[in-house]
């Protein structure tokens, strides 16, 4: 059985990954695959972004990124040592790259990405001893939403595309 305090910090995760969601839903309507981020420093939400690689025409634009860009211009650092970064996927290398040159110390996602998932599927880089900073992970936070949002995503692509993304 959970403490009272797991349970809020549960709840406090679930809260914060459905801000991440609701970017990711967002994204979809822009044709953008579906992953969104959340920034939350102090219990308060400060950034939140959906992907914007296509809208934006730049490779970097991943929902992380563009999160993490934002709470440094609010927080007036690029250091973000009291953020907790929230993503629907798993970030991918460049992503996780960025979670540890901005020094989060925890990183909060809902579904593992088998394909380019950095962090826990392929390469540990949040955790590499081979770095300065290695970034907490919690994972699995509202996965099934998270997994459902991408595959069907990925699945009605397919349908219409036959299976090549534009």
């Amino acid at each position: 059985m959970l403490s009272e305090s797991a349970v809020a910090r549960t709840e406090a995760h679930e809260c914060w990954m459905r801000e991440a969601l609701r970017a990711g839903y967002e994204a979809q309507t822009r044709d953008e695959v579906p992953i969104g981020a959340a920034i939350v420093v102090a219990d308060r939400l400060i950034a939140v972004a959906g992907n914007r690689t296509r809208t934006d025409c730049d490779p970097t634009a991943h929902a992380e990124i563009i999160a993490l860009r934002e709470a440094a211009a609010i927080v007036g650092k690029y250091r973000l040592v009291n953020a907790v970064v929230y993503s629907t996927i798993e970030p991918c290398a460049m992503c996780a790259g960025a979670l540890i040159q901005a020094r989060v110390p925890l990183l909060v996602y809902g579904a593992k990405d088998d394909k380019a998932g950095a962090v826990d599927t392929h390469f540990q880089l949040c955790r590499a001893n081979e770095l300065n900073h290695r970034v907490k992970v919690i994972s699995g936070v509202l996965e099934p939403e998270c997994r459902e949002l991408m595959q069907e995503f990925f699945k009605a692509r397919r349908k219409d595309e036959g299976g090549r993304m534009k």
